[in-house]
Order: C-alpha cells, then sequence, then structure tokens
C-alpha cells in the first residue's frame, strides 16, 4: 500500500466519524453513555473477528511474544478517550466537542517527540497548527466558557492521542492490524459492560431506542473506521495520521448540515478550507521535498 492510498483511508475513516458525532449525540437519550460504548465496541468486535481469523491463518510468521499485552494497551487507551468524549458530551455542545476533540492534532507531534525522541517532518507542526486552527473555524470561531464537559473532552483528545501513537508503534511492528482491533474493541466492550452494569440501569426499549445509532458506531465508527486507520497508520507517521482524521470536524458539520439541518458560518467554510490545505501539506510536502533531495544526490 502506498504513502497515499494509506492517507484515503485516513480520510475514509475521518468521514465516518464525522457521521458518528450524530449518531452518539442523539444515541444518549435513549440509553447511558457505558452501555452505548460497551454494546457498539462489541458489535465492532464481531466484526473484526472474522478479519483476524483470516489474517491469522495468511500470517507467515508468529505473533510477537509481548504483542497482545500491547494491544490490551492499546485497548485501554481507545476505551479512555471513549468514555471522556461520551460523557463530556452530556454537558457540551458538539460544535465543542468537534474542536476540542481535534486537539490530539496537537497531542500527537508532542507526544512523539517528548516519549519516542522522534523528530516528525517539519510540515507536521505548521500543518498541526493549520488543522487546529480550521477545526476552531469551523466551530465558529468562538467557543463559550469551558464546562466540566469541555475539560472531558480535552482529556479525550489526550487518549486519542496516545491510541495514535501506540498503534503507530505497534502496528508495523507485528503485521497484525485485524488482531489488533479485534483486541482494542473487545478491551473496549468488556470495561464498557462490566462498568455500565454496576453504574447504569438497562432495558430492551432503552436499546430499541438507540439500536440504529449503537448500530451505527458498532459497525461503522468502531469497526470499520478504526480498521481503516490500523491498516493506513502502517504505512504512514501518527502525525500525519493525526492530520487526516482531524478531518472528522469537517465531516461532522458536513453531516449535521445533512442530517440535522444544521448550518455552516461563512467562517465555518474558511475553516474547511484550512483543514484540507493542511492536509495537502502534509501529504505534498514531505514527497517534493524527498524529491529535491533524490535529484540533488543525483547529480552529486
Amino acid at each position: 500500500m502506498t504513502r497515499i492510498q494509506a492517507n484515503l483511508f485516513l480520510l475514509f475513516s475521518g468521514a465516518i466519524w464525522g457521521a458518528g458525532f450524530v449518531a452518539q449525540s442523539t444515541a444518549m437519550e435513549a440509553i447511558g453513555p457505558l452501555w452505548f460504548i460497551g454494546l457498539r465496541f462489541a458489535i465492532a468486535a464481531l466484526v473484526a473477528l472474522p478479519l483476524a481469523l483470516l489474517e491469522k491463518r495468511q500470517a507467515a510468521t508468529p505473533l510477537p511474544r509481548h504483542a497482545m499485552p500491547n494491544f490490551v494497551f492499546i485497548g485501554l487507551a481507545l476505551f479512555g478517550g471513549a468514555v471522556t468524549q461520551q460523557y463530556g458530551l452530556l454537558t457540551t455542545t458538539v460544535t465543542n466537542s468537534g474542536f476540542l476533540t481535534g486537539l490530539y492534532v496537537v497531542f500527537v507531534p508532542v507526544l512523539t517527540v517528548v516519549f519516542l525522541r522522534r523528530r516528525p517532518h517539519w510540515v507536521i507542526w505548521p500543518a498541526a497548527l493549520l488543522a487546529t486552527f480550521g477545526i476552531f473555524l469551523l466551530s465558529g470561531g468562538a467557543l463559550s466558557a469551558l464546562t466540566g464537559g469541555d475539560m472531558l473532552t480535552i482529556v479525550c483528545a489526550l487518549f486519542w492521542a496516545v491510541q495514535l501513537m501506540l498503534v503507530g508503534i505497534f502496528a508495523p511492528a507485528t503485521g497484525r492490524p485485524m488482531l489488533l482491533s479485534m483486541t482494542q474493541f473487545a478491551v473496549c466492550a468488556i470495561a464498557g459492560c462490566v462498568l455500565a452494569g454496576l453504574f447504569e440501569p438497562l432495558s430492551l426499549a432503552a436499546i430499541k431506542g438507540a439500536l440504529p445509532q449503537i448500530l451505527y458506531a458498532g459497525v461503522f465508527s468502531s469497526g470499520i473506521a478504526f480498521i481503516c486507520q490500523v491498516v493506513g497508520q502502517r504505512y504512514t507517521t501518527a502525525p500525519q495520521a493525526a492530520i487526516f482524521l482531524s478531518s472528522e470536524a469537517l465531516f461532522a458539520a458536513l453531516f449535521g448540515v445533512l442530517l440535522l439541518g444544521e448550518t455552516i458560518t461563512p467562517v465555518g467554510y474558511v475553516g474547511c478550507a484550512v483543514i484540507f490545505l493542511a492536509m495537502l501539506a502534509v501529504e505534498l510536502i514531505p514527497e517534493l521535498t524527498k524529491k529535491r533531495r533524490e535529484a540533488a544526490k543525483a547529480a552529486v
């Protein structure tokens, strides 16, 4: 898979997650946050299971000894992000949630430098700032005073950044993206259902009321989108992946218009353009500079 194809996978994930904001914001009218998380990821694990079994049969090398514990850590990071985002949506707006969740675009390169001692391509820093600014404009260019839900969503962005960074480390090393996906989904499903059983009531009527959202979030937002993320990240870097996945805010606004009758302000359209500019910069500039270096070496 080429880097362009990998980034298209990540862009597709962003589109699915953008539509998922609608499902997440409406599901809690019928069901609790923890049950929603547990059930959606249980469905996602079932989606990934046959792919993981097929991958196992076709694997040329055995699974590394420490792979499963690493996959569980990724699942815990994913669960932390899912819980904080879902609870944050109870007391913040979708606009604020979209912007604040997008802060992982900035957190990923920072964590990469701090913990991995890896210096990303210089374009990542201005592109991350551009993408964050674009998300801010997409939110209308003004945020209300931070609420408890806003603070939870900032913590969510940190969890997403950790998950992205860990996937970037362990997915290429193991060559088992489907097993990684299924494992992280199973961790979220088990943790969500156990905690929900302790703290949230559940009824058949609640499940029926939120069933369309649970199915969309389980099959598409959790299953297909995260699988695309894991596959795509095998062929690109975590900071670049964060830029492309940040398009979820753009798609959230678009689906809000189509499905909820929301409107995008003129400054919001500017934000859309800024986000795509950041994505194009991440895609094109490394390739152009690489070709220039190769041409310079060939001329010597």
